[in-house]
């Protein structure tokens, strides 16, 4: 059974910073396309972050040009930096993988960004 766990997130001023990291237990992520989601309070969950098993990293409007998505295959875990963070970064933050069916989900990591 694969198991996730995200850790990194916290309480911020907009323009600070995070890194997130998913590690992952029970399958690789090494080779696997790889995603961060958030869900933001009362919203579904949306991918904002992902990367193929090539390596190469696609993201979403909101969040282009201050999150990076990378992992570190030694680890098997998946990492999310956060630079400029904005009040609308503020949720939950999931990592799983992008094909169906995905992995159970972990507990998440809460990121609060004040204004």
């Amino acid at each position: 059974q694969v198991q996730l766990v995200e850790s990194g997130g916290g309480l911020v001023q907009a323009g600070g910073s995070l890194r997130l990291s998913c590690a992952a237990s029970g399958a690789s992520v090494s080779i696997r396309p790889m995603g961060w989601y958030r869900q933001a309070p009362g919203k579904q969950r949306d991918l904002v972050a992902q990367i193929s098993g090539g390596g190469i990293a696609n993201y979403a409007d909101s969040v282009k040009g201050r999150f990076t998505i990378s992992r570190d295959n030694a680890k098997n875990t998946v990492y999310l930096q956060m630079n400029n963070l904005k009040p609308e970064d503020t949720g939950v933050y999931y990592c799983n993988r992008l094909t169906n069916p995905l992995w159970s989900w972990g507990q998440g990591t809460q990121v609060t960004v004040s204004s």
